[in-house]
């Protein structure tokens, strides 16, 4: 007969198939939407590229805002479902200018969908979204919004700002895990999705890229057992980590994580280094991105950082060598990680002779903390 010791990674508890409905419900409420909430049970990219799938059909046309690999990702995604796509590409690693959206608006007549990221964990800029919701409302396309980073961090107002469908990953701000995501999708975007179902090729089989599959076979059956085999363990962690955001409470988060970004650039500029993103109102609460000068080798930086027990990210796409990325999100939007991460950077730089104040870094740090 075979044994074993119980694990609870292993041996855990299934998780209820009434605690699912329960489960959307906060994070509707945590929103602030009146939107549905349907889960993606895998990591944030196949979530995007669901959305991107249910939405895209040949006739459409979109405007898709490119501030990193990520909005380059689901221009793909749509131009391979069909849809006539029209980037607007930001300057590296910058957000996107909203002139440069209403100017590709007036340009392009009649448009179907407007997608864009929020907040860029990849560069540490965040997207006007206010602005290019406007310019949504203006034009009628449907709003598709990459806010994966940004919940928890920023203020994602879903319903006033009219966004049709807003994509979530838990393991960013709100501190949960990787491998589940949701999207938040309102009526009207129901109704799109409806008509680009009709459109395509019939079929019976469920996909893990349709959004559809999941209103018809779970939000109208009552929201009861998710289709698949959902994995237990993730469930439980994003009940456990919406515990932990209600417990501290949403607008505390995002405060939490404002005062780390101003205190890691308060750093920055008094080590004698300006941010990536110069302007403070286009700067992520998530990450903040630093230069890598030069003469350094970005990953020779990171080597360096690491050997004072810094863990800095590498920068994504055409920028990858030009920035490392400092992480001040989740548990990590505190004093002391925002301390040791930047007087790490600074200490790594100061290996490769490059002038730095470490003292005043950590003396600004500590003045952002002790004024908040």
């Amino acid at each position: 007969m075979l044994t074993h010791d119980f694990n609870p990674l292993l041996d855990g508890p299934a998780y209820p198939a009434e605690r699912y409905a329960r489960l959307a419900d906060r994070l509707k409420s945590l929103l602030k939407t009146g939107s549905d909430v349907v889960f993606v049970q895998a990591e944030a990219v196949l979530a995007l590229e669901a959305v991107a799938a249910s939405i895209a059909r040949p006739g459409l046309v979109a405007i898709n805002i490119v501030t990193s690999p990520y909005g380059r990702y689901f221009g793909d995604w749509l131009g391979r479902g069909g849809v006539a796509v029209h980037d607007v590409i930001g300057e590296p690693g910058q957000p996107i200018a909203a002139d440069a959206v209403k100017t590709a608006a007036r340009t392009l007549g009649p448009i179907d969908i407007i997608a864009v990221v929020h907040g860029e964990a990849a560069t540490g800029a965040v997207n006007p979204l206010a602005d290019i919701a406007g310019i949504a409302r203006t034009t009628g396309a449907i709003l598709v919004v990459d806010a994966v980073a940004s919940v928890g961090a920023h203020a994602l107002d879903i319903d006033a700002l009219g966004i049709d469908i807003a994509t979530i990953g838990p393991q960013k701000a709100l501190g949960g895990p990787a491998g589940l995501s949701a999207v938040a999708v309102n009526a009207r975007a129901w109704h799109h999705i409806a008509a680009v179902t009709r459109a395509g090729p019939a079929g019976t089989s469920p996909s893990s890229l349709s959004l559809a599959n999941l209103k018809e076979n779970w939000l109208d059956r009552g929201r009861g057992a998710l289709p698949g085999t959902p994995a237990p363990l993730e469930f439980w962690a994003l009940e456990a980590a919406l515990d932990r955001v209600d417990a501290e409470g949403l607008e505390r988060r995002i405060a939490r994580h404002e005062r780390a970004a101003r205190a890691c650039r308060a750093g920055l500029r008094a080590l004698g280094i300006e941010p990536w993103v110069a302007d403070d109102r286009a700067a992520s609460a998530l990450i903040t991105a630093a230069p890598v000068p030069t003469g350094c080798d970005a990953a020779a930086l990171i080597a360096a950082a690491a050997e004072f027990g810094v863990t800095l990210g590498r920068g994504f796409g055409e920028i990858s060598e030009q920035l490392v990325r400092l992480d001040h999100t989740g548990i990590r939007a505190e004093f002391g990680c925002v301390l040791a991460t930047v007087v790490g950077y600074g200490a790594a730089l100061a290996k490769f002779g490059v002038a730095v104040d470490v003292g005043a870094a950590a003396a600004a740090i500590a003045a952002t903390y002790a004024a908040a």
